[in-house]
């Protein structure tokens, strides 16, 4: 056998252009993904997956492009089943499908592209779903930062379920389903080279199991989302400007890790504005709430969820706080971007 060549041993151990040509390079490239994430629909390479369906769909998209890549807790791969599986999730449905594209910049050590690909097998398999199509383009050098995800996911809405951030009503309670504000401190501490006495892993995890759960306790789930970008101010603005209602919550009831709080105090952030990647907020009828705090509490992801606050008449379009002084604090949206490359 004669010796590898420099240029044989870079493409083994980088991305180069030639990855995304379409020649014998990119026929490897994805034979190598294939044997990391395949399945029996992926593993046939077609330009569509097809698959058989009945009911209401559900149907979202989002594009990852969080930096760094790897985080305490999680990386971009974990990122974007996670969070196409969760956007499904809020909507009721069951996931069943995600797509899958990469854009690589050329570079990217092929040792970080196959930790990111282990990270999504292990993500898709916690989550129950398939990965059934995908794509992959390879971009110069300095035309992307590393790489890039897009991803797409298809779920069934089961019967009876109707859930949409215009559906708020007064008298509703709101749950959390636990502490905020810790995958935007995971990411912030690692970019930034910050270290702290308790290590704060992001809470990046998939929430179809926890929403499954809650849907058992009962159907009438008014709203739920999780509060990602802008974090939980964000999501209780969206709610209450849809349903055109006011919500209150109590500051003292709202759960936060004391070593993401310390690092927002140290940092200057709010942690209400500090995004996450395993956390719900759902709205419930009155009636509903110890049915659906109970199931939460018996899940992994909602062991520590409780009531923060209600849907109330007044005030519509605004989120209040009660402060731990007993103050009243209106709970805008965020201006600016605080945290940039979160997801």
């Amino acid at each position: 056998m004669p010796p590898i060549t420099s240029m044989e041993k870079a493409m083994e151990d980088k991305i180069l252009l030639a990855h995304g040509s379409g020649g014998k390079l990119m026929h490897d490239l994805i034979q190598s993904f294939l044997s990391d994430i395949g399945n029996p629909m992926l593993d046939k390479m077609d330009d569509a997956a097809v698959f058989d369906v009945k009911g209401k769909l559900a149907f979202t998209t989002d594009s990852y492009t969080v930096q760094p890549l790897f985080f305490p807790g999680g990386d971009i791969g974990k990122l974007s089943v996670c969070g196409t599986v969760n956007d499904i999730a809020m909507s009721g449905a069951k996931p069943l499908y995600l797509s899958l594209a990469f854009i690589i910049e050329e570079g990217l050590p092929v040792a970080e592209l196959k930790k990111i690909l282990g990270s999504i097998k292990k993500a898709a398999a916690e989550a129950g779903v398939k990965i059934v199509t995908g794509d992959t383009k390879v971009v110069n050098k300095g035309c992307a930062d590393k790489i890039f995800i897009n991803t797409a996911g298809v779920g069934i809405v089961p019967d009876g379920v109707n859930i949409s951030a215009a559906n708020a009503r007064p008298g509703d309670k709101v749950i959390l389903s636990g502490n905020i504000g810790d995958h935007g401190i995971a990411v912030l501490s690692q970019r930034e080279g910050l270290k702290f006495t308790s290590p704060i892993p992001s809470d990046c995890a998939p929430l179809n199991g926890l929403a499954a759960e809650m849907l058992k306790a009962t159907k009438n789930i008014r709203c739920m989302r999780d509060p990602t970008r802008g974090g939980l101010s964000t999501t209780l603005n969206d709610f209450a400007e849809s349903s055109k209602v006011g919500i209150n919550v109590a500051e003292g009831q709202i759960p936060i890790a004391k070593a993401v709080l310390a690092a927002c105090e140290l940092l200057g952030l709010d942690p209400l504005y500090i995004a996450n990647e395993g956390k719900l907020v759902v709205v419930v009828p009155a009636k509903d709430a110890a049915a659906v705090l109970a199931a939460m509490k018996k899940h992994k992801y909602g062991k520590n969820a409780c009531i923060i606050g209600e849907v109330t008449a007044e005030h519509p379009g605004r989120v209040v706080m009660k402060t731990a002084l007993g103050a009243s604090r209106i709970i805008d949206m965020p201006v600016g971007e605080l945290l940039p490359r979160i997801c």
